[in-house]
């Protein structure tokens, strides 16, 4: 296995601190992910304001989820 690693760092040097650059390339996609993440709050403002809408004119049912009521209490006589 020692000898394992010796190989892998024999073929694979380490580059030096100026070889190393971000380059253009990532500052792209960098801008691209922005614009990206930008476009999505946009459109989901955009859905969600639509959503509103819908649900001021009553397009949607009014949901009763039963909180109002107590739950049913078991004893041990019930099961």
């Amino acid at each position: 296995m020692h000898d394992l690693v010796l190989l892998i760092n024999a073929l694979d040097p380490v580059p030096d601190d100026n070889d190393v650059k971000a380059g253009w390339g990532a500052f792209a996609i960098f801008l691209l992910l922005i614009v990206a993440v930008a476009f999505l709050c946009w459109s989901f403002t955009k859905q969600m304001r639509k959503v509103k809408a819908a649900d001021e004119a009553g397009v949607y049912d009014e949901v009763d989820d039963g909180s109002d009521q107590v739950p049913p209490t078991h004893t041990n006589a019930d099961s």
